[in-house]
């Protein structure tokens, strides 16, 4: 006997023009580019068009791994009321280089809405995020904040947000070195995660430009707990895959401000982890549906590299996606928009009807 074969929830969308998105992209850009509301967020959420006059309302938290304080911050529209139906929980990790508000919650005066916390709020998210261990305006434990650090962090953090929203599992999505910090989390805590996003990921590295020049010093890294981070080196984030056009310089030196006032020192953990110990991520141990984003121009890894990570995944709910005029900064990149869509997409995909 046969039986019919659902068609399949995962998909490769690859290439620069994104043709495969078809035209359902292409008629919410205009919104997307604005951060206006979707019909509705996803299923326990209330339709963001409904609360489109609502404010956003916004909470600090702290989280305690051992005697460190974890800074944590959560928008969404309105604030809690008792007895609300629960709101989808949306969990944002930070990379390398810059703490949680300026990754997530940027604010550039006069060139359009960076933040991707108040773009998902209107979607009608619970958006959070939290600054690890010696980044921002969390404390410190003088580790070098790698990936098996940030682990213990976002452990601590996510039973925050179980606390204070009643959700047991929700999204994640991480960027740069933050999507291994969630693919590692997913792999340790795999019951809280709903569905995960990995944007700028790197699998096993092989033949990205970026971690070929980190390891030039990389005896460095293994001696420091911190490296320098100061305005020139910000700047060469967006310029470094030799993609510039693609970012407005005004969000470098926004970027700069808003991390310069916590010093000029960060962790070197995540540079360690990833010019020495790739793979941190093992694709057979993720468990949930996975969604992969990758910027056309992004040096931190081939696609070649992700392809090899997304053969492997369990899971048949995956896609992996290649953002057309986007180097590694995918948040950042005046082609953002089209990154708020895929993901939305991908955190409001419809059940299957078979499994």
């Amino acid at each position: 006997m046969t039986t019919q074969q659902p068609i399949a929830r995962r998909s490769v969308i690859a290439g620069a023009g994104m043709g495969v998105l078809g035209a359902g992209l292409m008629s919410t850009l205009a919104r997307a580019q604005t951060g206006a509301a979707p019909a509705a967020a996803t299923s326990g959420a209330a339709p963001a068009t409904a609360q489109a006059d609502a404010e956003i309302w916004s909470q600090e938290y702290t989280a305690k791994k051992g005697d460190v304080p974890l800074n944590m911050w959560r928008k969404r529209l309105g604030a809690p009321k008792a007895g609300e139906a629960p709101r989808p929980v949306l969990f944002l990790v930070h990379g390398s280089s810059n703490s949680a508000r300026s990754s997530y919650d940027l604010d550039v005066p006069g060139r359009g809405d960076y933040s991707l916390m108040n773009v998902f709020a209107r979607y009608g998210f619970d958006v959070w995020t939290m600054d690890h261990d010696g980044y921002g305006r969390s404390g410190s434990s003088g580790n070098n904040s790698d990936i098996a650090s940030s682990v213990e962090d976002l452990k601590a953090g996510t039973e925050v947000v179980v606390r204070e929203t009643g959700q047991q599992k929700f999204h994640m999505c991480g960027s740069s070195s933050g999507a291994i910090r969630a693919g590692a989390f997913a792999m340790a805590r795999p019951e809280r995660v709903d569905r995960l996003v990995l944007v700028a990921f790197t699998y096993k590295g092989t033949g990205a430009p970026t971690l070929r020049q980190r390891a030039e010093r990389l005896e460095y890294y293994r001696t420091h707990n911190r490296r320098l981070r100061d305005r020139e080196m910000i700047r060469s984030i967006f310029t470094r895959d030799g993609h510039a056009s693609g970012y407005d310089p005004a969000v470098a030196d926004a970027v700069a401000d808003a991390e310069l006032k916590f010093g000029d020192q960060i962790p070197t953990g995540t540079y360690l982890d990833m010019t020495a110990n790739l793979p941190l991520v093992h694709p057979e141990q993720v468990k949930s549906p996975v969604l992969l984003i990758r910027g056309e121009h992004d040096g931190i890894a081939t696609v070649t590299d992700l392809q090899e990570f997304y053969a492997k995944l369990p899971n048949g709910d995956r896609q992996f996606v290649i953002l057309p005029g986007v180097a590694h900064s995918v948040g950042w990149a005046k082609n953002r928009h089209l990154y708020w869509h895929t993901l939305h997409a991908f955190l409001t995909m419809p059940p299957g009807v078979t499994t």
